[in-house]
C-alpha cells in the first residue's frame, strides 16, 4: 500500500488549491500550431521560453499538463547528446535499436547503415561503446541515425551547435535534403541565420506564448527588431534578468562594453577595436569556451566571433570573468547588437540573445582627395584598390 500511498502524494503535488494558479510558472500556456507535411518550422525565442518544451511534448518525452499535441507520422528526434543511446551498446548496436525504436525493419536498418556510418565519420570507432565517445562523436551519431533512417517528421534542438563547424554545415545540408524529401522538420536555433536559411516558416515564442507565426523572414526581422528596440542605446554596462537566467548552471551574468582605453563607452568608428568584460556565475562541469555574434539593425547576422575552442582554447571551470577583443571592427555606420554563448565541451549551456549593443558613429575608411558620400552600403568594409595595368 505504500507505493499506492506515495504514488497519490505525488498526484497532489501537480493540483492546484481553490484553483489558484499565481505561483504558477507555466512553460507552455494557450498555445495553438500547426505543421503541414513538408513544411520546415524554425522555434526561435529566448531561454527559457519553452522552445524545447515543444519538441519534448512532440516527442512524447514530456506530457502536457492540459491539452494534447496530435502527431501522424514517423518521429525522429535529436534533443539532447546522447539521447536515445545505450551506453553499454556499441555504435552499431545503437544504429540498430534506434532504428528499431522508430519502426524499421532490420533490412531497412542493414540498407541505410553503411550511409550513417560514412555520415557520421566514426567508421573506427563503430563497435566500440557509446560510453567511450566523445560527446563530438556522440552528437555525430545520433544526428545521422536521426536524418538518415527516414523519419516523416524530424525535431532537432540547439544540440547542433556541438561539434565543428564543417559538420554544422554538414548537418545542414542534410536536413535540407529531407526537407526537399517533402519530410517536416522542426529545428530550434539562437542562430537567426541558419533559421533564415533552412526554414520556410518560424515560430516566435516569449514567456510560453505564442508572439508571431508566419514566414522565418518575417518573423526572424521582428525578433530582432523587438530586442534593438529593448536596448538602452546610452548603456554600457548590461546585468542579466533572473527570468533570462532560469534554472541555468553557468552562464553569463553581465557583461560592460570598453573601448581599448578601458573606457566604458558604446560609440566606435570605423577601424576601431571595442572590448567585452563578461562575468560568469555557476560551476560547469567541464572547462568551457565563449563565443559572440553581431547582428545589424535589419537582424542579418554580420560575423560570428568562433568558439575559443576552434583555436585550441578551453578556460577552466574556475574562470569567473573573462575579456573579449573585437576588432579592427570592419562596420559602416548604424546600430549593432551582440549576443554571448557559452559551449562546454559536449554542449551549448547558455545563450545571452541581445546582451548589449554598439553605435558605428562614422565610416570613412578611405584615405581621400576630395569629399566621400556620408554613407556606405552594406554591413562590412573591405580594404580594396584599383591600379591600371596592362
Amino acid at each position: 500500500m505504500v507505493p499506492v500511498r506515495n504514488f497519490g502524494r505525488l498526484r497532489r503535488l501537480t493540483e492546484f488549491k481553490n484553483g489558484n494558479e499565481e505561483d504558477v510558472l507555466w512553460a507552455l500556456k494557450d498555445i495553438s500550431f500547426e505543421v503541414y507535411e513538408g513544411e520546415v518550422l524554425g522555434i526561435i525565442g529566448r531561454n527559457g521560453a519553452g522552445k524545447t518544451t515543444i519538441l519534448k511534448i512532440l516527442s512524447r518525452i514530456t506530457e502536457p499538463t492540459n491539452g494534447f499535441a496530435e502527431v501522424r507520422g514517423r518521429v525522429s528526434s535529436l534533443l539532447e547528446v546522447g539521447t536515445g543511446f545505450h551506453p553499454e551498446l556499441t555504435g552499431r548496436e545503437n544504429v540498430f535499436l534506434n532504428g528499431a525504436v522508430l519502426g524499421m525493419r532490420k533490412k531497412e536498418i542493414e540498407h541505410k547503415f553503411d550511409e550513417i556510418i560514412d555520415f557520421a565519420e566514426i567508421e573506427k570507432f563503430i563497435d566500440t561503446p557509446i560510453k567511450r565517445y566523445s560527446s563530438g562523436m556522440q552528437v555525430r551519431l545520433a544526428f545521422s541515425i536521426a536524418a538518415h533512417l527516414e523519419p516523416e517528421i524530424l525535431l532537432i534542438d540547439e544540440v547542433l551547435a556541438v561539434g565543428d563547424i564543417a559538420f554544422q554545415k554538414k548537418c545542414l545540408g542534410r536536413m535540407e535534403d529531407v526537407a526537399k524529401g517533402g519530410r517536416t522538420v522542426i529545428f530550434v536555433s539562437h542562430n537567426m541565420g541558419a533559421i533564415q536559411s533552412l526554414c520556410s516558416s518560424a515560430l516566435w515564442l516569449d514567456n510560453g506564448r505564442i508572439v508571431e507565426k508566419g514566414t522565418a523572414d518575417e518573423v526572424v526581422a521582428h525578433y530582432q527588431n523587438k530586442l534593438l528596440r529593448s536596448l538602452d542605446e546610452s548603456a554600457c554596462v548590461a546585468e542579466r534578468k533572473p527570468e533570462e537566467i532560469g534554472n541555468l548552471v553557468f552562464h553569463f551574468s553581465r557583461v560592460e562594453i570598453q573601448n581599448m582605453l578601458g573606457e566604458n563607452t558604446n560609440t566606435f568608428n570605423y577601424g576601431d577595436k571595442l572590448v567585452l568584460i563578461a562575468d560568469l556565475r555557476g560551476e560547469p562541469e567541464t572547462d568551457f569556451s565563449p563565443e559572440f555574434r553581431i547582428y545589424n539593425e535589419l537582424g542579418q547576422l554580420v560575423t560570428t566571433g568562433a568558439y575559443a575552442a576552434f583555436h585550441g582554447r578551453y578556460f577552466s571551470s574556475r574562470t569567473k570573468r573573462i575579456r573579449i577583443e573585437v576588432g579592427p571592427l570592419p562596420l559602416t555606420s548604424g546600430r549593432y547588437i551582440i549576443s554571448l554563448s557559452i559551449m562546454l565541451r559536449h554542449r551549448r549551456c547558455d545563450t545571452w540573445e541581445n546582451a548589449i549593443g554598439f553605435t558605428i558613429a562614422t565610416c570613412q575608411p578611405f584615405k581621400k582627395p576630395y569629399e566621400m558620400p556620408t554613407h556606405i552600403e552594406g554591413a562590412c568594409v573591405i580594404d580594396h584598390s584599383f591600379s591600371e595595368t596592362n
